[in-house]
């Protein structure tokens, strides 16, 4: 994993710059997203979450969930259409992890992709991301804690 500024960037993940959002493809074919270190930072504590529910397709560009800050409510949109299997519940009683950990227990759900080959070419991943991360780190005046 890379840090920029303290901020966590995991080479692995495929990356939605703009929205900061994460997303990892599974052995078994689903998609997992998340929220990056970079957007929990700038959010900050988070205070409500609301998620799709399992079952429901979620078209490119919509939101699968939104999420709800101290100082800060947005969506989490979707670049990898599909439909939502699971989603992570705790998160309703707990949204707090997402800062806390927002690429391990802070997952915000779990997609089964419609069309993952042509979704991924709007994702950027390892060294790229690294720099497009750095590139918006520097753009908007972030600083994780790290």
């Amino acid at each position: 994993m890379k840090t920029y500024k303290g901020c966590k960037i995991p080479e692995e993940l495929y990356y939605d710059i703009e929205n900061q959002v994460w997303y990892k493809i599974e052995e078994n074919g689903l998609v997992r997203v998340g929220a990056t270190d970079i957007g929990q930072t700038r959010a900050g504590k988070m205070v409500n979450v609301r998620i799709k529910p399992p079952g429901k397709h979620v078209p490119k560009g919509k939101p699968i969930a939104s999420l709800e800050s101290g100082k800060w409510t947005g969506p989490i949109p979707a670049v990898i259409e599909g439909e939502i299997v699971e989603r992570n519940e705790r998160l309703f009683d707990e949204p707090e992890l997402i800062n806390e950990d927002p690429y391990g227990e802070g997952w915000i759900a779990i997609i089964k992709p419609t069309n993952l080959e042509r979704d991924l070419k709007d994702l950027v991943t390892g060294d790229i991301a690294f720099e497009k991360m750095k590139e918006y780190i520097e753009r908007e005046g972030v600083e994780c804690k790290g």
